[in-house]
């Protein structure tokens, strides 16, 4: 967290618990701004979604995300129980 940076903050998926005191972003003078995905207009939802697409796709992406098929989750599952796996997994359904 750089100081006078910016924090956009989405998703609840694994809870809305935020486990932080203010101190930090206080101390930087760092802003934290929700993203409303859920009421998002589709147009501007189409836009955001071109730019992750493009200009803000990560270089790395190759590095840290691979796909893998859906029959493959068992092995995949025993790698993961192993600590052989490393970066972000999509799945293929079908």
């Amino acid at each position: 967290m750089q100081p006078g940076g910016l924090i956009a903050s989405f998703g609840n998926a694994g809870g809305i618990e935020l486990k932080t005191t203010v101190l930090p972003f206080i101390l930087r003078g760092v802003r934290l701004i929700g993203v409303d995905s859920a009421f998002t207009p589709m147009p501007l939802r189409r836009r955001v979604w071109e730019r992750l697409a493009g200009d803000l796709k990560p270089r790395h992406l190759a590095q840290i995300a691979h796909t893998i098929g859906f029959a493959d989750l068992p092995l995949y599952f025993e790698r993961m129980l192993k600590g052989q796996v490393r970066g972000r997994a999509v799945v293929k359904v079908g």
